[in-house]
């Protein structure tokens, strides 16, 4: 079971620094060239700029408190917090319409959940 947390938090957390870096690096205007990303055009650029900010703090929560055993508390609380991202990206998604992206978020907020409860469990 061991492996297989730290394999989905490795993924999580490299999916997460992607996105969050993107976020906070790209202009907006840049972001809204991109057809997956038009669901910018709802939020100024500081709220982008915050969710690329809150990605990249949750990838880093998934991954190195546990490994260095300094307040592992914090790494099931990141997965709890990325997972609440995902429940937030879902209703923005079916606010917008985008129903066919939610899918996508329903898979990510599981694997989030799936790290916390493993990780809760193993202090």
């Amino acid at each position: 079971m061991n492996l297989a947390v730290w394999i989905v938090s490795g993924l999580l957390a490299a999916l997460y620094l992607m996105a969050g870096f993107t976020k906070l690096v790209k202009a907006k205007q840049d972001l809204l060239a991109e057809p997956r990303m038009s669901w910018v055009g709802d939020f100024t650029d500081g709220q982008v700029k915050g969710i690329g900010a809150v990605e990249v703090a949750g990838a880093i929560g998934l991954v190195l408190p546990w490994l260095t055993g300094i307040a592992p508390i914090l790494t099931p609380i990141a997965a709890i917090g990325l997972a609440l991202v995902q429940v937030g990206a879902a209703i923005t998604h079916i606010r917008r319409g985008e129903g066919a992206t939610v899918p996508v978020n329903f898979v990510l907020c599981a694997l989030a959940v799936f790290v916390a409860g493993v990780r809760f469990g193993q202090l």
